[in-house]
Formats: structure tokens, sequence, C-alpha cells
């Protein structure tokens, strides 16, 4: 069976980490920076890196546009989740709180429990956001001090934080899986 071939999208941010990560798990991780390369792709990263240069990016490269076309899985982390909010892409249904939990110097790492996880997941918090609020096909799966910081809506996985930056996998798994299910849909 051949690997997955997953985007990350490398205009910015945190996607040599993501693409390591992925390889790790078997996936074929491909740098994106232009829309025609989302040709082919099985799913897409959107990593975390800073926001309003993503956004800036993303529309000077055209990608913006060619990620609200794009109809396989994406999984968002921190600034990736706030790129796909109501008031930026558009494509999840949360509204997003950029630098919630504070400056730089306010980072931190915890575990979080996980919906569907055993073991709670390590979680490192850079300059993160917070989901403000959610719609109604938007499924909470692990919240900081009562803030959502993990979620799904459909083919959508959005994270505050940076998984990436972990040993563990699991929620990459899990976004591959999201793919796999997708892929099984689409193909039956």
């Amino acid at each position: 069976m051949e690997p997955l071939r997953i985007g990350v999208l490398a205009v910015q941010g945190n996607f040599r980490e993501h693409a390591h990560m992925l390889r790790r798990l078997g996936a074929d991780p491909v740098e994106i920076r232009k829309p025609e390369q989302l040709t082919g792709l099985d799913g897409l990263v959107i990593p975390g890196g800073e926001s309003t240069t993503f956004m800036r990016l993303m529309q000077l490269y055209g990608l913006d546009d060619a990620l609200r076309a794009f109809d396989r899985p994406v999984f968002g982390t921190c600034a990736g989740m706030i790129v796909l909010d109501r008031d930026h892409l558009g494509l999840v249904d949360v509204s997003v709180r950029r630098n919630a939990f504070g400056r730089q110097v306010a980072s931190f790492e915890t575990d979080l429990a996980v919906a569907g996880e055993e073991e709670p997941v390590r979680a490192v918090f850079i300059r993160a956001p917070w989901v403000e609020e959610v719609g109604p096909g938007v499924e909470v799966l692990a919240e900081v001090d009562g803030r959502p910081v993990l979620a799904r809506e459909g083919r959508f996985l959005v994270a505050a934080f940076h998984p990436e930056l972990t040993d563990d996998t699991r929620l990459h798994e899990r976004f591959l899986d999201l793919v796999r299910e997708e892929l099984s849909v689409v193909r039956a």
C-alpha cells in the first residue's frame, strides 16, 4: 500500500517538525508552498507559526483560495488553528483568540486529558490561542481551564498547541486515521 501523501504548509512556522513526525509514522510528507502542490495530496497540516504572517503569505501565493477549495482532511496546530477559524479562512466553525494564554514568557507544557485517549497527551503551548466559541458541529476533544484547545469538525482537526514538539505521536496518528477514514469513503 502506498504511504499517505500529507502536505505540510511550508511558508513559515514548524513545518519541518511536522514532516519529521509524519515520516516517523510512515507517511510521505510534502512541503507545500504553491497552490498547485496541493494536487494529489491525501491530507494537509498547517503548522504553528505567526497567523498574520501566514495569512499574508497565503494571500500573496494564492494559497488562501486553494486551501478553501482543498477537500481533503486538514490538521491545524496553533497558528494553523487560527487561520482555519471563522474569521480567517472560514473552514472550521470556531472563533479563536490569538495569544490567549499570554506572551512568549507565559508558554507552558501540560498533560492533557484527550477524548478517546487512555493516557494524557503532553502538550506544548507557545503564545497559544484558545477557542472562544464552538459551532454546533464541533467536537471538543480537550480543554485547559475550561477553554477548548483540541477540537474536530468533520475532516478538520485543530489544536491550540504543538504536538510536533513532543515524542508523542498520537495526535498525528489520529490525523492519519482521519485521512484513511476519508479515503475509504471517497473510494467506496
